[in-house]
């Protein structure tokens, strides 16, 4: 999920968020920061459809479970706007991106170690979504479901994200083993 999905995720995309286990978003629309001069409203963010798709266009993407208890407490605490959206600023409008990049830099100071600060690991909220899509890839996810849940082609996909993918030599020749023996 992108920041400009997060600050538009709304309880209607939440298409399965179980009292355990995995659960489903469901992403449709994104805010994404543009210009006011490029808005119809003259607002720096309009809510918008998923980026190169058609309007009504949803792509789902799998909650780990531990991200579905993460949600379902967040729900509890602080419920929904009044147009369902999860993430709000402090008088329910849009949270800024100084706001969520100062808390972001703020969790990763605490998070890692100062040599770890100083290197490029998780600079940008964005480096999360990088994370994500390796981490599916390096797991044997194949490349055409991380696509969809990541929201790229195939082709971008495997441009962008073919040199992440590490130490599965031996686990892809024993499903080729296994495959030509009939299994």
């Amino acid at each position: 999920m992108t920041s400009s999905e997060a600050l538009d995720f709304r309880a209607e995309n939440l298409a399965a968020l179980p009292t355990s286990g995995w659960g489903e978003l469901l992403l449709g629309n994104s805010s994404p920061r543009t210009g006011t001069a490029w808005t119809d409203s003259g607002r720096s963010r309009e809510r918008r459809g998923l980026k190169h798709r058609a309007a009504t266009d949803t792509r789902p993407v799998p909650a780990h479970p531990e991200l579905v208890e993460i949600l379902r407490c967040h729900l509890d605490h602080f419920g929904v706007a009044p147009d369902g959206r999860l993430f709000v600023g402090p008088r329910g409008g849009t949270i800024g991106d100084s706001t969520y990049t100062g808390v972001w830099h703020k969790a990763r100071a605490l998070a890692l170690s100062p040599a770890e600060c100083l290197s490029p690991l998780a600079r940008v909220p964005y480096d999360l979504r990088h994370a994500a899509v390796s981490t599916w890839l390096n797991a044997g996810v194949p490349a055409t479901q991380v696509a969809e849940w990541a929201g790229h082609s195939v082709a971008v996909l495997l441009r962008v994200y073919a040199k992440c993918i590490v130490g599965q030599d031996e686990s892809a020749r024993h499903r080729i083993e296994r495959a030509m023996d009939g299994e």
